[in-house]
């Protein structure tokens, strides 16, 4: 059998990250994809912002508007944040829970590379005659074959693409959570950002079908001629509308439970307190779950489908902030009384607590049917979705990130300009958003790119683009913090630098390839913590130690990837006038290489390798 030094000595530092199954290295590239879709996205809002701050400005055409605002609500939902939560799901998940990988490690890099994938065939749109222009939602008729342009097809392709990576990743952690809890951790003692990924999971797999179907029928208009859309041919637009927003939904929560279960777990550990009410949390946490595939219908509410619907799913709206609520008391009572730390990833987390309030108020304001007829399709509601997306979700990643990094990283991030970037990032935030309430009150439309001058809305405007810039800046000094940190910060060599509670603190820093020498044994919610207090600051161990069997690495994943990319790439160039190559030798290559590696990978067993004792015997006296 091979050792881990056979296995490592060989390859290169490049080949070992392309090929690498190790659920922690996969986070790094999550992490990256994601920061570089955000920075991308980033930067479309800037310029966006620009092109408002001044009536009547010139700075962008209309149709390079619109590709922005399609493409910045794409890339933000389904490429930036979505990658940025599967970050730390992938390294903290299997940490909390005592395991030395996810369930299987294969799929889970076959997840990252889909995704990778997918989100790159929507990126190259702009280089074959431009991005998608009709609205992240893509509404049809403008997202139909009659008015959409070749842009349209790389989002439906592209997004199915990339749904399908996120969607085997969901799979993968709901069998990882819940067939690999080290002994003693029951259910009702995971910590609640396993709960939360655990949730987010089953909702991934509940929402991203709907979503694959829809935009299959949505390729089958556009390509291949179907009606499934077109009332002429007895179509029904408004089936679009109803199952986009049976996925659109649950989405936002499949972002913002993640970042519930982030605030969950950095509040305690710098409150110095126990999470107040824990099994509250965890059901309100199902009921919001439950609760967000009954309300896609306010959404819809102008579309005119009756008082009697209106109204269920208006309570149904109005009845999720109540676990909501649940969840904002018990952070506060965490809180209350606690010897409160103010660093960074705190300022982040306590911030999200009054932020997410401003934005689940406004929300139960778009419930009311009746006052939604005013606010819909205005400012009013760019600015509710975005103090959730932005002051909930984004606070609560910078909180996730300042509180992991030592863990991920080895080293801490600087605290002087963390809490620059925090002040910045969060001023900005409310001077770009607060305002444009009252921009919508007064009867701004969203997706226009220009406004006539006269009509009260400049001074406004003007506002809501410096706050944008200052968000930009903050995120510079985010990237000009993590720079700095890797050159000057010190190495973190203690395994806890924060005190914190829960077993990926009880690691070595930084983690070794098998997580842990001996599968840890959980006697208590909060079990590293409770072995500080109650025990002799070690885990004990529920398993004599001995040689750790894992993984190889594989190609494969990648290539199955990048097979699927010019499969669908092929697909688009049937809606190409004259292109260079046919388009049926592209997607035969693309067959040939997804399902050669399927192939590959189905006659190769693959052993893996095991670590023998005495070498992991030496790692850990090298690091304890």
């Amino acid at each position: 059998m091979a050792t881990a030094t056979a296995t490592n000595t060989n390859k290169s530092v490049l080949w070992d990250w392309l090929t690498t199954v190790d659920h922690k290295k996969l986070a790094v590239l999550y992490l990256i994809a994601g920061a570089l879709f955000f920075l991308k996205a980033g930067l479309m809002a800037i310029f966006m912002r620009i092109q408002l701050m001044s009536a009547e400005n010139t700075f962008l055409s209309g149709q390079t508007f619109n590709e922005f605002v399609t493409m910045h609500g794409t890339i933000m939902l389904f490429l930036a944040v979505t990658p940025l939560i599967f970050a730390f799901m992938n390294f903290v998940i299997p940490l909390q829970i005592g395991a030395r990988d996810v369930a299987f490690p294969f799929v889970n890099a076959l997840g990252f590379w889909i995704f990778f994938f997918g989100g790159l065939l929507v990126s190259v749109s702009w280089f074959f005659g431009g991005a998608p222009d009709a609205g992240w939602t893509a509404y049809v008729p403008l997202s139909s074959g009659e008015y959409g342009d070749l842009g349209l097809d790389f989002y439906v392709l592209g997004l199915q693409i990339s749904g399908l990576g996120t969607l085997v990743s969901a799979i993968n952690f709901i069998v990882t959570i819940i067939n690999m809890r080290a002994p003693g951790m029951t259910m009702m003692r995971l910590p609640l950002f396993c709960w939360t990924g655990l949730v987010t999971s089953i909702l991934i797999v509940f929402a991203f079908t709907p979503l694959a179907a829809g935009l299959a029928l949505l390729m089958l208009d556009r390509i291949f001629g179907a009606q499934y859309f077109n009332p002429g041919s007895g179509g029904n637009p408004v089936l679009w509308q109803h199952i986009f927003w049976i996925f659109g939904h649950p989405e936002v929560y499949i972002l913002v439970l993640p970042a519930f279960g982030i605030i969950s777990e950095v509040i305690p550990a710098f409150s110095k307190k126990r999470l107040f009410g824990y099994t509250a949390m965890v059901f309100a946490t199902l009921i919001i779950a439950f609760l967000s595939f009954m309300v896609w219908v306010h959404h819809m509410f102008t579309v005119g489908i009756g008082p009697i619907t209106n109204s269920v799913f208006a309570i149904a709206t109005m009845a999720i902030g109540v676990p909501t609520g649940i969840k904002i008391f018990n952070w506060l009572f965490t809180m209350w009384g606690g010897k409160i730390i103010f660093n960074t990833a705190m300022l982040c987390a306590s911030s999200f607590v009054p932020t997410f309030v401003l934005g689940g108020v406004t929300g139960v304001m778009l419930a009311m049917v009746p006052v939604d007829y005013l606010y819909h399709d205005t400012y009013f509601v760019v600015a509710h979705f975005h103090y959730i997306v932005v002051g909930g979700i984004a606070l609560g990643l910078l909180a996730g990130t300042f509180y992991w990094y030592p863990k991920m990283f080895g080293h801490k991030l600087n605290e002087k300009l963390g809490q620059l970037m925090f002040w910045m990032f969060y001023v900005g935030f409310h001077l770009t958003f607060f305002i444009q309430h009252i921009l919508g009150l007064i009867g701004m439309p969203r997706r226009v790119f220009t406004y006539l001058d006269g009509q009260g809305m400049e001074t406004m405007n003007l506002v809501s683009s410096i706050g944008a810039f200052m968000m930009g800046a903050a995120i510079i000094v985010l990237l000009i913090n993590v720079v700095y940190s890797a050159y000057t910060s010190k190495r973190v060599t203690v395994r806890d630098p924060w005190d914190a509670r829960t077993l990926e603190w009880a690691t070595t820093t930084p983690v070794p390839e098998y997580n842990f020498a001996q599968t840890p044994q959980v006697r208590s919610l909060d079990p590293w913590f409770y072995e500080k207090v109650h025990g002799d600051g070690t885990m004990k161990p529920a398993e004599p130690m001995d040689e750790i069997h894992m993984p190889n690495g594989s190609i494969l994943p990648l290539t199955i990837g990048l097979g699927l990319f010019v499969w669908g790439f092929g697909m688009i160039m049937m809606q190409m006038e004259n292109p260079l190559i046919p388009e049926w030798i592209v997607i035969g290559a693309g067959v040939i290489i997804t399902f050669g590696s399927m192939l590959l990978h189905s006659i190769h067993e693959d052993h893996g390798y095991h670590i023998p004792l005495d070498k992991i015997k030496k790692i850990e006296k090298e690091v304890s």
